[in-house]
Order: structure tokens, then sequence, then C-alpha cells
């Protein structure tokens, strides 16, 4: 199920299955997963290396993604992108299904435009997708069956073609749920501009830290970038930009040892006191700071 690859203040877990039978996709209950795991494992706080699906089916409480709060109530589903960090509310009041899958297991040829690129699909979900009764229905129900197929007794690569196009499927929904839910505009060019910008700043934010590379690159002016990131996600371009560039950050400071000043230069800036300063700005305390709270609430579970 779930490992441990090497000590560090954010556990950084990687997809090791167990058993005679391992597939690369995984589903248990929130319940279940008390059971299986050791004391203090749901206070901490953890990096995967997979895919992880939560859906709340019961209770409420708070999750936390990336170092933000995020509330979740019956309906509400987390797609957990592999890096990012993540803490479960250990509150027993709640449950809900927990998917675990691999990468790869979404392979290349998956990636049609009919399909919409489900990778892409899967990482413009928004935080946290609030589900109506009878849509909560329909990916319960699909969630319930693929739990079920993954105890068929037949031949490994039956049982994983089977799971991979449920999967796919099961994606398929999600995605069309979120442009449901999105405004009209979400449709339309500005949308699709945002999405190739929020694809782009994950591939460079440590190299272009301001607009005017991003906008050249997708042939558009800064403006137009501008309101189509106020569009997709709420904020202007340049704030979406460093809040890439100081959730690295972040990353670094809770999951590694390396220096502020390395730190610093790992995340493009040249001089590590301006590096401190923006940080200081977006965050509200200074890199030593962050990493002192990180470090004492993993010595409290």
């Amino acid at each position: 199920m779930l490992a441990y690859d090497r000590p560090s203040p954010i556990a950084r877990l990687e997809y090791r299955p167990t058993g005679p039978n391992t597939l690369d996709l995984e589903i248990f209950s929130a319940s279940d997963l008390r059971r299986r795991v050791r004391k203090g494992f749901l206070e901490a706080t953890h990096q995967y290396g997979f895919h992880l699906l939560l859906c709340v089916t019961r209770g409420e409480g708070t999750h936390w993604v990336d170092f933000e709060p995020v509330a979740c109530k019956a309906g509400s589903l987390l797609a957990i992108q592999p890096a990012q960090v993540h803490r479960f509310d250990s509150d027993p009041r709640w449950d809900g299904w927990i998917v675990l899958f691999q990468a790869q297991f979404l392979p290349p040829s998956s990636r049609t435009e009919g399909e919409r690129g489900l990778v892409s699909a899967l990482e413009s979900l928004p935080r946290a997708l609030a589900l109506g009764e009878q849509e909560l229905r329909a990916v319960t129900g699909a969630i319930g069956q693929m739990r079920e197929d993954c105890r068929l007794a037949a031949p490994r690569e039956q049982v994983h073609a089977l799971l991979h196009h449920q999967l796919c499927a099961l994606l398929l929904r999600l995605a069309m749920l979120h442009d449901l839910e999105a405004p009209r505009h979400a449709r339309r060019v500005a949308w699709r501009r945002f999405e190739s910008f929020q694809r782009l700043v994950e591939r460079r934010f440590s190299q272009w830290h301001g607009v005017a590379e991003y906008a050249s690159r997708l042939g558009c002016s800064e403006r137009s970038l501008t309101r189509a990131t106020m569009e997709g996600a709420g904020i202007n371009a340049k704030k979406f930009v460093t809040g890439r560039i100081n959730l690295e950050a972040k990353r670094l400071l809770a999951h590694t040892d390396l220096p502020i000043a390395a730190i610093a230069e790992r995340v493009g800036f040249a001089d590590t006191t301006h590096f401190v300063k923006v940080f200081k700005r977006e965050s509200g305390c200074t890199p030593g700071e962050f990493r002192r709270r990180q470090s004492i609430g993993t010595r409290r579970v």
C-alpha cells in the first residue's frame, strides 16, 4: 500500500503494493486506512509519489493541501497530484473512498483529444470538487465497482485493462462535471489559454518569474494572459507565477534540509535577500520561521 521513501520533516510516500497479485491501482475507505496505519499517520503531512483521489461520503472536516486548509463535507472530492503535500483530517467521524494510482497507469495513448488529456483534466480540477447527490452516487458507484473488480480472479493483465478503462471513465466524468460547474467563458479561448499558462508555469517557474516570458511563448499580450488567469484562478498572472514559486519553496523548506540560499537558487533567485523578502510578503513569515513551524508540527505527531 503506502511506504515511506526516507525520513524527513515531510514523509514522502511511494506506491508499493504488497501481495501476490499487485495492481497499479488500490481502493480503500478512510475508516479502513485508520485501521491499517500506525498511530499518528493521519496527523502527519505527506508528499505523494502517486495520484490520490479522496471522495468524502460522510461527515465533514478540514484537509490540508500544499499547506492550505480545504474544508470538505459529504460530496467533496479532492484530487491530490504527485509531489503535492497533504494531511488528512484526523477526526474519525468522517469517511470516504481513497483511490491511489500511479501516473503511468494513464499511458500516453489515453491522452486523445476526445478524452481531453486525462492528466491535464486531473491537474485542472479545483482543489475540492463539490458533487451533487446524483453525481456523488455515480462517482461512488464507479469507485465501488472498481474496488470489487480489483478482487477478480482473472489474469493480472486483464484486470489492469479493465481498471484502466474504468479509471479513464471516472476521470472523464469528473472533468465533465468540472466543465459543467465552470462558467460559460471557462470553455472558451480564455480558459484554454489559462490551462496552457498553467502547464507552462509548472515547467518554467524557476526560470521565468515575469509574465512577459509566458505571454511571449503563448503568443498573447500580458493583458490577455492576466484576464485569462483572473477567469481561471481568480488572481492575476504575476500572482499566479509567484504563488507557484512560493509553493515550491515551501515544499523544499519542509521536505529537505537544504540551506535557504540553496532553496532560493533552486526557485530562481540569485539574491537570497530578495527571495526572503518575496517569501515573507507572500507567506507572512520568513523561510526560517516557516521551516521551524513545520518541524514543530512534525515533532508533535
